[in-house]
């Protein structure tokens, strides 16, 4: 596969998930556009990976990514390859779930991908090309316990990821999701952190129950992702489209 002169901008892209995908894009002839909130952990990000271009940009803020868009495609060209990948994940029962945590999920993970896709489409449209993904969690399949607003954000992007499919069929871009389970990224730490304070359980007992929740015994690597997001953006996967492809060691 070859991505030579292809632009390509990845939300989150200066740690975990959203890295390893920009490494793989990178590594295939790619121009990666990686954004965050941290310009420090961007740059260092990219400061081995000539083809990386940090740009910060926070995903709540529309004018940010409107900004930070625009900025990307003066440097670089229209993208043609749009990952939406910047996330929060944690849970609190509905009971302890004020409307602030609720905005504030929904404003990063939901509407963050809204307003990343909405200005990325333009370029696409004019190329008659482009690779849209989402990257949602196996909790947009199914309910995650003691998570109902992070599990509603993450539904929430894929129903956005199939709609988009349908309003574009055959004008040469696709639209799909990505639905990991749990993937050894730094969120691991934070939500071993919270099941610590939750149930008082040990650091051990709380990464086992981790761990446990996928099907095949273990963690998720980043890279298992990120070669899935590749083929995404191979010519081959054209007629894939409007699918929430699951990566979670055989949860159904």
């Amino acid at each position: 596969m070859s991505l030579e002169g292809k632009h390509a901008l990845i939300t989150g892209g200066g740690t975990g998930i959203g890295l390893a995908i920009a490494q793989q894009l990178a590594a295939q002839g790619a121009e990666v556009t990686i954004t965050g909130r941290r310009l420090e952990m961007l740059e260092k990000a990219a400061s081995d990976t000539p083809r990386l271009h940090p740009i910060t940009m926070d995903v709540a803020n529309p004018d940010s990514v409107y900004g930070g868009v625009q900025k990307a495609q003066e440097a670089r060209g229209g993208i043609a390859i749009c990952v939406a990948n910047a996330g929060i994940a944690e849970g609190k029962t509905i009971l302890k779930t004020d409307i602030a945590f609720w905005r504030n999920m929904m404003s990063i993970n939901l509407d963050g991908a809204f307003l990343t896709i909405q200005s990325c489409l333009p370029a696409m449209q004019e190329a008659g090309w482009g690779r849209v993904i989402a990257v949602s969690s196996i909790a947009g399949l199914k309910g995650l316990k003691g998570a109902p607003a992070y599990t509603a954000s993450k539904h929430g992007m894929i129903g956005l990821i199939r709609g988009l499919s349908a309003d574009y069929l055959g004008k040469g871009i696709t639209f799909n999701a990505l639905c990991p389970a749990y993937v050894d990224t730094d969120i691991v730490p934070q939500n071993i952190e919270s099941i610590m304070k939750r149930t008082g359980m040990d650091e051990a007992s709380a990464r086992k129950i981790m761990v446990g929740a996928n099907p095949h015994g273990r963690l998720i690597a980043p890279d298992e992702v990120a070669e899935a997001a590749l083929w995404l953006c191979s010519e081959s996967s054209g007629s894939v489209n409007g699918q929430a492809i699951q990566i979670a060691g055989g949860e159904f």
